[in-house]
């Protein structure tokens, strides 16, 4: 039996399960690839908030990726927190030397408000991480920190994928999950445009989902699909997977990562 198409995710670890990681590895194995991981960080966590953080060395972070794509290879690749300029720099290095297309979520703020990536290092972001990038993924929020583009309407958002794009990567997704209305998105290179559109469920228990939709991206992605095919299945993974978000401790519940895998049609479905 020939093994599945391999993504790779270096991300922080959520000790509740529900976002980084451990959401990245659920949505892997939903989707039918085979996940595996580079921690960058240890945080404690749970559902009402971030209680602490500790991020590895940079030695750890290169000898956790080195070890993965020199014997075993990567179709895929995906970024969630890197908490420093030192980790941003050396991962972006690592992907830059990688024949496979990089999912980045440039992760600033965590679902409860809680800081998951120094100041400082928000310029090698910019000048290192997003020009390695062939899909970037930010939220309204990540939008505002990296670019200062502050997105009120629908509108707004070519403006804040022009200004995301400007920083290098190949295809800017700007998630307008925040605005009221249906839950919409654009993807764009500058050139083509895909808005993405899915009806806004009325449920708080949405964590994990921006880690969720770029592990999704990916394992289409190494599955040999288009950017804007492997967006749009994973725009319809995560929306399901919101759709069935759950309560689960005192706060905000985590996405429903397994509902594919007890979906009828099965998982990866979705066409662009």
């Amino acid at each position: 039996m020939s093994a599945p198409p391999r993504v790779l995710t270096v991300a922080g670890s959520d000790s509740g399960g529900g976002a980084g990681i451990q959401a990245d590895l659920k949505t892997m194995l939903a989707l039918g690839v085979h996940g595996m991981s580079v921690v960058t960080a240890v945080t404690a966590q749970n559902s009402v908030g971030v209680q602490g953080a500790w991020e590895l060395p940079v030695a750890a972070v290169r000898a956790q990726y080195r070890s993965v794509v020199d014997d075993i290879g990567v179709q895929a690749v995906k970024t969630g927190m890197l908490a420093s300029a030192e980790l941003v720099e050396a991962v972006a290095e690592l992907i830059g030397g990688t024949d496979a297309p990089a999912v980045v979520d440039p992760v600033g703020i965590s679902k409860h408000g809680d800081s998951l990536l120094a100041a400082s290092a928000l310029d090698s972001v910019r000048t290192k991480l997003l020009p390695v990038a062939t899909v970037a993924t930010p939220n309204l929020d990540e939008v505002a920190q990296l670019t200062g583009v502050r997105v009120e309407t629908e509108d707004d958002l070519r403006r804040a994928a022009a200004a995301v794009l400007s920083y290098g990567p190949k295809w800017a997704l700007v998630k307008g999950g925040h605005l009221t209305g249906d839950a919409v998105d654009l993807l764009t290179d500058g050139s083509q445009e895909h808005w993405l559109r899915s009806p806004r469920y009325d449920n708080r228990h949405t964590h994990g989902t921006g880690c969720t939709l770029a592990s999704a991206i990916a394992s289409h992605l190494a599955k040999g699909r288009s950017v804007p095919e492997a967006v749009a299945a994973a725009k319809e993974y995560v929306t399901g997977a919101i759709r069935g978000g759950f309560a689960l401790g005192g706060g905000i519940g985590p996405v429903d990562h397994g509902w594919a895998l007890r979906s009828p049609a099965g998982p990866g479905t979705a066409s662009a």
